[in-house]
């Protein structure tokens, strides 16, 4: 499909750099700005060359997408149509206090209450619509009332490049108080006293290094409780689910060294739980006179639960409580006074296991469907048998239960309503196992109307991410009815990076074997092709951020097997990126994809298959990309130079589309309505090229 007009073609200003005896040649860096950072909090400040390029790109979007104009509005309604607008969350109780979230009809932003007692009047803490007025972008990151119900404090971002501006309102007065703590990462918890915050703040490269001590109505000067020397390790903060602990969490993607101190005396110095060693991650919480670690030390990949005294805590004195078994992976744990609930995964399979802490007597709580997503809820109290969770499928709107532990009785709290009508039983989903280069099975979960009968010609959006450790489990989509409902098969490839298939499944996914990934994802691509589900040159893959570079991978490597690709703020210039260590991401990045500045293997690698490097002259299929000038974690540049990159060296006429958020970041845009229009813009373009309506 031909574009209506010509597209931008960027200047080429070619920039040698050599490593490990390998020249590269990069024709498109100057698109990096130079005052990045300084454009990343006010976009107004990019440089005008900059700008009028990245406008070009958007001009040129805009022209290619007119005649979806329609098709747009269309889906934008039929998205909108599937949200209950006036939605509320379940309140969740905190002594005689209940807390929930709602929307109010046409509202971007939600607006957090609480009612005195579960039938009393509704009293509005924070209204984001109010609050967002008058800003370009705008985004609620933490927020979290005291323990003594009096103030809450909350954080907001305006720019989009998730630099947070914390704030306290005093729930009495409605008023806020004169406290601002400013370059934070929105992270922060309440001390016990219920006037003392500690909260995490960036450095000047966008990395949260800091946790700092605030009291309230104290003025300028906070004292820093403590500094991470470490420039690879980013610092959070959290409490114990008992409350009597605060946390300050350094960690890596694979290294983890937690510090505590009590919640009443947040002016105490930290305590170091276990040093940092390298590979190795804990989480703590404490019960009773223990604390309860979940660790992957030793040998344990899939992580185990110990236990050990309050008073020593040195590994030594770790005592495996849930043993560790291959294969089985120990996700999280939430810890009650009687009880301990934690989240298992096999084989891209969720459950939930129940421990009586006094007996030991353990049970899991059953679920019916063959793919399906699931997620505990920690709430505010502590000493108490219901655990809440959530549920959903392909096929099943999100259902959150209240699950008493005592007498194992689920109450189903909220089903997520489609206004616009959904009925489970016209979609069928299905799991099946792709075949690797390696010989390992890669699951692939996919789901499509019952009535559809797929063969060659079937459009399937294949998704994948693959990084991280992170899971993509068959959750609940009501976006995703809007293609299968037009006939498409929606699929989800589960590939290495991920951690679907234990530890081992991540372990292979990164570093030397990030190839995996790839291959993997390809695997599911043709296992798809072959059990009939659709044709060579009829899938459209998708992926966002990590996930956008295995879109950019897949492309170089297969580009015939794919009409369509959507990549979202896309992770493609990995290579120039891992070699910049001034970048925000850069070294906590190096245990992923390895350190290519020290680190010649690494190096070679990652130019292996960086989607950068290895754009070459060859057929590409239809490609919508995404970026945001305020994005922290893949810089705009990254997306504009493979564009750049494409449109010199693609054979092809088919669309390549470029559309970049000039005022937002990684997220998107920050109200609820916003972000389906930019879904209804995707989905366009997806049936545009496949010429369906």
């Amino acid at each position: 499909m031909s574009a209506p007009q010509t597209p931008p073609v960027a200047l080429r200003r070619p920039r040698e750099s050599t490593h490990h005896g390998h020249t590269r040649v990069d024709e498109y860096a100057w698109l990096r700005d130079d005052n990045w950072r300084e454009a990343m909090r006010d976009p107004s400040r990019l440089d005008p060359v900059i700008r009028e390029h990245l406008n070009a790109e958007n001009a040129y979007a805009e022209a290619v997408m007119a005649p979806t104009q329609a098709l747009r509005t269309t889906l934008f309604e039929e998205l909108r149509g599937r949200i209950r607008e006036d939605d509320a969350s379940v309140p969740l109780r905190d002594g005689d206090w209940y807390y929930y979230a709602r929307y109010r009809q046409g509202g971007e932003h939600p607006i957090l209450c609480r009612r005195h007692g579960e039938s009393g009047t509704e009293v509005v803490m924070l209204d984001g619509d109010a609050e967002a007025e008058g800003h370009a972008y705008f985004r609620i990151g933490g927020v979290e009332h005291s323990p003594d119900h009096r103030y809450l404090a909350y954080a907001l971002d305006t720019v989009g490049a998730e630099v947070y501006e914390i704030r306290v309102r005093d729930l009495i007065t409605g008023e806020d108080l004169a406290d601002r703590l400013v370059d934070t990462n929105g992270a922060f918890e309440w001390a016990a006293d219920s006037r003392t915050l500690l909260y995490t703040c960036l450095d000047g490269e966008h990395r949260p290094r800091w946790v700092y001590r605030h009291r309230l109505g104290a003025g300028e000067g906070d004292p820093l409780v403590y500094e991470e020397p470490d420039p690879g390790f980013f610092v959070g903060v959290d409490k114990t689910e008992s409350g009597r602990f605060l946390l300050i969490d350094s960690h890596d993607h694979t290294t983890s060294e937690i510090r505590y101190l009590p919640a009443d005396a947040p002016d105490s110095t930290p305590v170091v739980f276990a040093v940092r060693e390298p590979g190795v991650e804990y989480d703590i919480s404490d019960h009773g006179e223990h604390w309860l670690i979940r660790t992957n030390a030793g040998a344990a990949e899939d992580f185990c639960i110990c236990r050990a005294p309050l008073a020593d805590h040195s590994p030594a004195r770790w005592q495996a409580l849930v043993e560790h078994h291959s294969g089985r992976l120990v996700q999280g744990m939430l810890v009650f006074r009687d009880w301990l609930v934690r989240q298992e995964l096999v084989d891209a399979l969720p459950r939930l296991v129940v421990r009586h802490m006094e007996t030991g007597e353990e049970h899991t709580i059953a679920f019916e469907e063959a793919c399906y997503s699931l997620g505990m809820a920690a709430g505010y109290e502590y000493a108490t048998n219901t655990l809440r969770f959530a549920y959903s499928s392909f096929t099943t709107p999100d259902e959150v239960y209240d699950y008493d532990m005592a007498h194992r009785e689920r109450v189903l709290r909220k089903r997520t309503e489609v206004p616009s009508g959904h009925e489970p039983s016209r979609y069928v989903s299905a799991r099946l196992m792709a075949t690797a280069p390696d010989g390992e099975l890669v699951p692939v979960s996919l789901f499509h109307r019952r009535d559809l009968t797929p063969d060659a010609d079937t459009p399937v959006l294949l998704y994948g991410y693959g990084a991280y450790g992170m899971s993509d489990l068959p959750a609940f989509s009501p976006n995703r009815l809007s293609l299968v409902d037009r006939g498409f098969v929606y699929a989800i490839a589960h590939v290495r990076g991920g951690m679907e298939r234990g530890y081992r499944w991540y372990r292979e996914g990164k570093l030397a074997g990030k190839p995996n990934t790839f291959s993997d994802y390809i695997a599911a691509a043709e296992a798809l092709i072959d059990a009939g589900y659709t044709g060579a040159g009829r899938i459209a893959a998708h992926g966002g951020s990590a996930g956008g570079m295995l879109v950019g991978a897949a492309l170089n490597q297969r580009p015939e097997l794919f009409h369509a690709a959507v990549a979202d703020v896309p992770f493609v210039d990995v290579l120039n990126t891992m070699l910049d260590e001034t970048l925000p991401l850069t070294p906590p990045e190096w245990p992923e994809w390895g350190n290519p500045i020290e680190d010649p293997e690494a190096y070679r690698t990652i130019l292996g298959y960086s989607p950068y490097d290895n754009v070459a002259a060859k057929a590409y299929p239809n490609l919508l990309v995404t970026a945001g000038v305020s994005d922290p974690r893949v810089t705009y540049w990254e997306p504009a130079k493979w564009v750049a990159r494409l449109r010199a060296c693609k054979t092809d006429d088919r669309l390549l589309v470029l559309h970049t958020n000039m005022s937002a970041g990684h997220g998107g845009p920050g109200g609820r309505f916003q972000y389906l229009e930019e879904v209804a813009y995707r989905y366009a373009f997806l049936l545009h090229v496949y010429a369906l309506t």
